[in-house]
């Protein structure tokens, strides 16, 4: 094999990867290379959009830093958890370091497609990836996996304005499915025991720039224990995924009831400041969805907040619901 140093803005081909470490050319956009124990993600936005995958790039910084979004692949119809994408999962827990490429345009006077190498990621520890809603290549609507990448040391990465996820060229309302298929990763002891957006354990330890943190999943649980309690209730629950012209990304409120038409955004913490967010993001989503009227809007908590939290949150006719000692949960509003 020839020698390639994988330096951050490096450009290169594919080709000149497989030669240096080994995997294949052409099998899609996540490469296994078993020999030097690496994958090698290569991102397309302009290609991927042929096909409906418009999520690639890089998203807004949340808390814990930068984040990027691949979508997975399946070019028609609903993606499976096989092949290329449960390869790049599997990095969670086998131990394989994740290369991210995208592509730099073709070279003078060439077909080949060159490859500009951001540097080396991770899958995000608390929600590797998510379940969206894109056209397939003949414009049938269909779930896609957008994995959530983050940089695997505090290293910079090369980031171009390019990069950054394009803007949508339209507004659109879409139902998620009530339940996301995410599939269990299997648990394992150290700092990669990590679990996907269906949570089963209330916190893992995630590698981030800034060293190892502790991510509470505080929310995650509190979704899933008052979704299965209103299903168990008889009432019909989903989300939307809704994106605005102009603007890039996706947003998706929390949880809705069809069943009481109430739009429910949860948090894990009942403070003050995670009280204002939820009602900022209820008043925007509130906006854009297009459901019956007379749609009420409500906030869920693990617990009950200050008194004048409260007292700010029925100011605004907005109902507040939290879970009890016993798992129930109090507060929701009047049918």
């Amino acid at each position: 094999m020839t020698t390639l140093d994988l330096v951050p803005g490096l450009i290169t081909t594919r080709k000149e990867i497989a030669d240096a470490y080994g995997g294949s050319v052409y099998s899609g956009g996540m490469v296994p290379a078993p020999g030097a124990n690496m994958v090698f993600v290569y991102s397309d936005p302009a290609t991927g959009e042929k096909h409906g995958y418009t999520f690639d790039g890089w998203a807004e910084d949340d808390e814990f830093g930068p984040l990027y979004l691949y979508t997975g692949a399946g070019a028609q119809g609903d993606q499976e958890m096989v092949r290329g994408n449960k390869i790049l999962l599997d990095t969670l827990t086998n131990g394989r370091e994740v290369h991210l490429f995208v592509s730099n345009g073709k070279a003078k006077g060439r077909k080949l497609v060159m490859q500009r190498y951001v540097g080396q990621v991770q899958l995000d520890a608390a929600e590797p990836y998510v379940e969206r809603q894109a056209p397939d290549s003949e414009g049938v609507m269909r779930t896609v996996f957008v994995f959530r990448l983050r940089p695997a040391h505090s290293d910079a990465l090369n980031v171009t304005v390019s990069d950054v996820v394009q803007p949508a060229p339209e507004f659109t309302q879409v139902e998620l499915p009530k339940k996301l298929k995410v599939p269990k990763i299997p648990a394992q002891t150290g700092a990669k025991d990590k679990q996907t957006e269906q949570h089963s354990t209330p916190q893992t330890t995630a590698n981030i720039p800034g060293g190892q943190r502790t991510v509470v999943r505080r929310e995650g649980l509190l979704c899933t224990a008052f979704e299965e309690f209103l299903t168990a209730a008889g009432h019909v629950c989903k989300s939307f995924q809704i994106t605005i012209e102009g603007e890039p990304g996706t947003f998706t409120p929390d949880l809705y009831d069809a069943t009481d038409n109430v739009l429910y955004e949860a948090k894990g913490l009942a403070t003050r400041n995670n009280v204002r967010m939820a009602i900022g993001q209820l008043l925007d989503y509130k906006r854009h969805l297009d459901v019956p009227k007379g749609l009420r809007l409500a906030v869920l908590l693990p617990e009950e907040p200050t008194a004048d939290v409260r007292t700010l949150v029925k100011s605004l006719d907005i109902a507040l619901v939290t879970q009890a000692e016993d798992g129930d949960f109090v507060g929701l509003p009047a049918t």
